[in-house]
């Protein structure tokens, strides 16, 4: 008959005791980690623009938007994300604006053509301008099913609708946040995530991952350009087509890239902005970056209503320079609007959407 003797089984305790500490004591360093990449401790003091409003009809989120040179806006309203609130069941849709009219009423777009408009879940959206023909088109990140990917569609202006032109899937776009069209069928997107197992998402920030990364697609070509991302949210393009901007939203930072002959991204620098940027919004004149930004990530993800998460919209200039001027232009502790994800500035206003709430028009003056 074995006997365990009093040391052995006191060796086993304190190995034991030693693996309950250090695991204690890596996940309490994650959680502070966690929290300093959140922003929890933030608070902010409000900054209104003078003259907002909030655009009626828009009661469900804006995430995304989008202004053409002539004033007609583009909003992907009805986003419903995994660990956000959702305050109601119906479809996602997308909704035109025109900011030259005075009386500013959004116009939804219908859908035509062969498209399941049950499951429409839009996220992100860009515009391209065909140059042979005017022609516009839509691209939308979509998640039906909580699946990722992209819709294209052609507006049809005199009839204010899209008609749907095809649907595109694959496995490098698992988890697209948002995209930027750089032809009729072609684009960059960005993953905010590196798995797509709910329970696994979760776990990459706490395990500070930066497995995200920047796809280019086109019908020849797809793969990934750039990546070492703990999350690649807002992405879009420079005026002079050099240029991606990308939201390196955990890193409070802006990603400046440069594109090369073969579609391949090359780090130029980057720029800090202090908050938890989203979406992002390029002035065609001025170059500048306009950013709907979650100024404290804790309660964006909390989303408690009695400490509501607050909005921030900040602009850079000169980005390019060795001195960009980095400015808080709009911020709200989320008493007038909650969780603001995209600022588009147009002739003297400036359009602030959110992920789940209302959206605002402001003058910028």
């Amino acid at each position: 008959m074995l006997f365990t003797s009093v040391s052995d089984i006191m060796g086993k305790l304190a190995i034991l005791s030693l693996a309950v500490i250090s695991l204690a004591a890596f996940i309490g360093e994650r959680l502070f980690a966690l929290r300093h990449l959140s922003l929890s401790s933030r608070e902010l003091t409000q900054n209104y623009l003078p003259n907002c409003h909030v655009i009626e009809g828009i009661e469900y989120g804006a995430e995304d938007i989008t202004t053409l040179d002539d004033g007609l806006a583009f909003l992907s309203t009805g986003l419903k994300y995994p660990g956000l609130p959702s305050y109601s069941d119906d479809p996602g849709k997308i909704y035109s604006l025109n900011l030259l009219d005075s009386d500013l009423k959004i116009k939804a777009l219908n859908i035509k053509g062969q498209f399941d408009k049950g499951s429409f879940n839009p996220h992100g959206i860009s515009v391209y301008t065909d140059v042979k023909d005017g022609a516009i088109y839509l691209f939308v990140v979509n998640h039906p099913q909580g699946k990722s990917q992209v819709e294209i569609f052609r507006f049809v202006e005199d009839e204010n609708a899209l008609q749907y032109i095809r649907t595109i899937r694959h496995e490098l776009l698992q988890n697209v946040n948002d995209i930027v069209a750089v032809g009729t069928e072609s684009f960059y997107a960005t993953n905010d995530h590196y798995f797509t197992n709910e329970i696994l998402k979760v776990m990459e920030p706490l395990l500070s991952l930066s497995w995200c990364d920047v796809v280019y697609y086109s019908p020849q070509t797809v793969q990934v350009v750039a990546g070492g991302f703990p999350s690649a949210n807002g992405i879009n393009i420079s005026p002079d087509k050099r240029h991606l901007y990308v939201s390196n939203i955990l890193k409070h930072k802006i990603s400046v890239m440069e594109i090369q002959k073969n579609t391949v991204l090359s780090h130029v620098k980057e720029v800090d902005v202090g908050s938890l940027c989203d979406n992002i919004e390029v002035d065609r004149e001025s170059g500048d970056l306009w950013l709907g930004c979650h100024p404290n990530g804790l309660k964006f993800m909390l989303s408690d209503p009695n400490d509501p998460p607050g909005s921030e919209v900040i602009r850079i200039e000169n980005i390019l320079s060795e001195k960009p001027r980095v400015t808080q232009v709009y911020s709200d502790d989320g008493s007038v609007i909650i969780a603001s994800s995209v600022a588009t500035p147009y002739e003297g206003k400036l359009l602030i959407g959110t992920v789940y709430q209302k959206a605002l028009i402001c003058d910028l003056k």
